[in-house]
């Protein structure tokens, strides 16, 4: 029984085991891993950011033009109109990818729009001056409403406008024997536009002029107030 108690098992026979890695080696694989993991997830988030960015740029333009065609399609617009209508949208679009402050008018929603390249900044509802003919002793005036890319050639708070004869020709009264002149008779905000085009909020009390200028944009004081600071000579403006 001793014999066999002190018999040696066959798993208890001499082997040679492979050496155990030192330490330092251990941790440096470690360290490598976890290197590696960590590159690895950068590169992957880099690769989707970069990604996005482009799928988003390439979603926004081919839906824009998409939506610019279909707008286009509804109007009934002769070949000048036409021609206004696609430069300035056409500008308008390439001004999303840019960084600038910028001003939109929407006549087709009725919206002033604020960007910084392709953010809205503000926004807010506007008036479009109508059509109008008018027979005037200085002559024949003929507005229409405006369309197209235009820098902003000025800016005045509580202009001093001398009213123009076919304002009173207009609202059907005299014309008067001396022009009168009223500060905020186009309103406390006016923005200029090249061809006499105006961009003004809405007149004083004492002016003639009720409503939106014929052919021009009427918005809130609340609406150009806070963006006032930011638009300047040269300010590009974008009317569809």
């Amino acid at each position: 029984m001793s014999a066999r108690r002190n018999a040696k098992r066959p798993e208890n026979s001499d082997r040679r085991g492979f050496p155990r890695p030192p330490l330092w080696l251990n941790l440096l694989l470690l360290l490598l891993g976890i290197g590696g993991v960590l590159f690895a997830r950068y590169h992957r988030d880099r690769v989707s950011h970069e990604y996005a960015d482009v799928l988003v740029e390439q979603q926004r333009t081919p839906g824009g033009a998409k939506k610019i065609k279909n707008e286009l399609a509804a109007m009934d617009l002769s070949k000048e109109a036409l021609k206004k209508e696609l430069e300035a949208r056409a500008s308008f679009l390439s001004s999303l990818k840019s960084e600038n402050f910028y001003l939109s008018i929407d006549t087709q929603r009725k919206k002033l729009r604020f960007y910084y390249g392709d953010k809205v900044l503000r926004e807010g509802d506007i008036t479009i001056g109508e059509s109008k003919s008018v027979q005037a002793p200085s002559g024949n005036w003929t507005f229409v409403p405006v369309k197209g890319s235009f820098p902003i050639e000025a800016k005045i708070v509580d202009y001093d406008w001398k009213v123009p004869d076919w304002v009173y020709v207009l609202n059907g009264q005299q014309v008067p024997k001396e022009p009168q002149t009223i500060q905020g008779g186009l309103g406390k905000y006016v923005i200029f536009l090249p061809h006499g085009y105006v961009i003004h909020s809405r007149p004083s009390d004492d002016s003639p002029l009720k409503g939106a200028k014929p052919g021009s944009i009427m918005a809130s004081e609340d609406d150009l107030r806070p963006i006032w600071e930011r638009i300047h000579n040269g300010t590009p403006v974008y009317i569809f």
